[in-house]
């Protein structure tokens, strides 16, 4: 039996590989791909470990969609798809795991060193409470810790596909130009990638102007450098509804354990996230703000946290 293990965290436009120490709990040999439309994961998986001189037979695949009982996994926002037992099979496994990509976020969270985590307000955490986990990147993914006879259990969901409230006049009508375009708009609609260009168009059309194709890090780059004042109001704005909808989770669960952020969006841009009107956003609870101003809130800075929290739950299920 290999003390290494293959680890995958597949998100809508990346798929990351690892190799798993399952002694060590390290990763080495991490590859990263974009992802196209007609990939086959059997054939990426197999073209990475072609590449490895490391043997394996076990793995790990995280996966952004949800996870049920069926053979066939499909992805959520591209159309990757496997099959469970072909992987088994092909690879010659005596392990598979296949999870949703937040739960192995959340999974990295009890092992994550603190030099990889910005807190963002709050007190110290009740680590007797759930956490909350969440994080803006193709798409919005969302897990939850709570501790079950002293170890944490990882809860998987798809919380970002709820909706989002709006809570003033100015917010409404950035809504009701995306309702106009997507229908039911979804929380996934404005916390993402996608969001951010969503927020921005909605805001070149409140403001008369004509709307434009740009991607997320242009808008990000412009309001950075303060050289457009709707990609900065747009910035402003995903902070804020980053902060609603981590609040409405620290609440859902009375996650005194600690909110904690992941994705690919809010790291690139800590310092403005932290004078941001996250905070004040997350805590605005009316009542229950007393309570949620409690409540830590930490960006993780690990550049594959992903990856790490597949190994992390793949080791814990051997045991």
């Amino acid at each position: 039996m290999s003390q290494y293990a293959l680890v995958t965290d597949i998100g809508g436009t990346n798929a990351r590989f690892a190799i798993y120490n399952l002694a060590t709990n390290e990763l080495s040999a991490i590859t990263k791909i974009l992802i196209s439309k007609n990939d086959d994961l059997l054939k990426l998986i197999k073209d990475y470990l072609a590449s490895q001189s490391t043997t394996i037979d076990k793995a790990c695949i995280a996966i952004a969609c949800p996870i049920g009982e069926d053979d066939v996994i499909n992805m959520t926002n591209n159309n990757l798809s496997f099959s469970r037992s072909a992987l088994i099979k092909e690879l010659n496994l005596s392990k598979l795991e296949v999870i949703n990509d937040f739960m192995a976020v959340s999974s990295s969270i009890p092992q994550l060193p603190k030099s990889d985590l910005v807190k963002i307000g709050g007190e110290e955490p009740d680590l007797d409470y759930p956490i909350a986990i969440y994080g803006a990147g193709t798409g919005l993914g969302v897990s939850h810790l709570i501790k079950v006879n002293g170890n944490w259990i990882s809860l998987p969901g798809e919380g970002g596909h709820t909706e989002l409230p709006m809570t003033n006049d100015a917010e409404d009508r950035i809504l009701a130009q995306l309702r106009k375009k997507f229908g039911r708009v979804s929380s996934e609609r404005f916390l993402s990638g996608n969001g951010i260009v969503n927020i921005y168009q909605a805001l070149l059309q409140i403001h008369n102007q004509p709307v434009e194709d740009v991607t997320p890090d242009i808008i990000v780059k412009k309001a950075l450098a303060n050289s457009c004042p709707i990609c900065l109001e747009t910035l402003t704005y995903f902070c804020t509804f980053m902060g609603r909808f981590g609040g409405n989770l620290a609440l859902t669960l009375n996650t005194l354990g600690g909110v904690y952020i992941a994705g690919g969006i809010v790291p690139r841009f800590i310092e403005f996230f932290k004078t941001s009107p996250f905070r004040e956003a997350f805590e605005h609870k009316g009542r229950m703000s007393y309570l949620v101003k409690k409540v830590p809130v930490y960006v993780i800075t690990h550049e594959d946290p992903g990856l790490f929290g597949a190994g992390v739950y793949l080791q814990n299920s051997l045991k």
